[in-house]
């Protein structure tokens, strides 16, 4: 037994299928397969059952793969023990980021995030919260930008920023006069939101609950900026976080922008990782300088 032939077990796993997880571990299909069948003979039992269009690990193997799992990633976090002692800071690190977020946040932090920590390698990756959250319990990505809350234990979790929302109204409605507005004003508003599976939808429908708002029937979109083109367009009103609607974004002129009154309908944005990263100093620093935006940002603040 050794290294190989447990990534070739997890490789499986995470596929459930040999021939994706040979070309995952870029070895070919028979190599993978042979080298797996000696190991459950070492083993003596059967990990894999092998029907004809699945691979389902048997009661036995599932134990011995969540071991294979554990051994590798003890080995992760040697190699980067010494891999940061040889040169502080050297890493490559995958962090999620929700879709309303990316596309506002990253213009800000990247520079300074590439001025600060020149040694770190850092791949964005924008995907739905849920499957960020998956990715960082998985191994996947190293850490998320998410909104609080997280239901996830084994998730150490860094408040960054509170971001507040704002109205977005079509030019020359009937708010269209710059003041700010209790979230009153949406009772029995129709407001244009996001499909399932976006966190802004679920803050905006929490907003909506609490104010006596009600979704607009018959549309849903996929995106800010297709709401944005919407709220133009004069179909209608939504929420936008106020980074969306900031600089360097530009302004749209048929769209008028109101804040709320305190208390502010806001969302909070933390940095999340694997309480037993390999990367869990550097992310913690990581945080640490994203959570000095609300001294450079003046559209988001310090989270409560």
């Amino acid at each position: 037994m050794n290294l190989q032939d447990l990534r070739y077990l997890v490789a499986v796993d995470d596929h459930r299928h040999f021939g994706r997880a040979a070309q995952a571990c870029f070895v070919s299909q028979p190599t993978l397969s042979t080298q797996l069948r000696k190991l459950e003979d070492e083993l003596g039992v059967t990990v894999f059952e092998r029907a004809p269009r699945q691979v389902i690990p048997t009661d036995v193997g599932a134990r011995i793969i969540e071991h294979a799992r554990a051994v590798l990633d003890g080995v992760s976090r040697m190699e980067a023990v010494a891999a940061n002692a040889r040169e502080p800071g050297a890493a490559t690190l995958r962090i999620g980021v929700f879709p309303t977020l990316a596309p506002y946040l990253l213009p800000h932090v990247v520079p300074v995030l590439h001025e600060r920590f020149p040694r770190t390698e850092l791949l964005w990756v924008e995907d739905k919260t849920e499957d960020v959250v998956e990715g960082i319990l998985s191994g996947s990505l190293d850490a998320g930008l998410l909104a609080q809350p997280i239901e996830a234990q084994q998730l150490h979790c860094h408040p960054l920023f509170t971001e507040e929302f704002v109205l977005a109204v079509p030019e020359g409605h009937e708010l269209d006069a710059g003041a700010a507005v209790d979230p009153s004003v949406l009772t029995g508003a129709d407001v244009l939101l996001l499909t399932e599976g976006h966190c802004l939808r679920d803050q905006a429908l929490e907003v909506c609950s609490t104010a006596g708002a009600q979704e607009r029937r018959g549309f849903r979109a996929t995106s800010l900026e297709t709401l944005r083109q919407m709220v133009a367009a004069g179909v209608g009103v939504t929420l936008m976080p106020r980074l969306s609607v900031s600089p360097p974004v530009p302004e749209n002129a048929s769209i008028r922008t109101l804040s709320f009154v305190d208390p502010a309908p806001h969302r909070v944005i933390a940095m999340f990782w694997r309480r037993t990263s390999v990367h869990g100093e550097l992310l913690g620093q990581l945080a640490e300088v994203l959570a000095e935006l609300p001294e450079q940002l003046p559209e988001v603040t310090a989270p409560q």
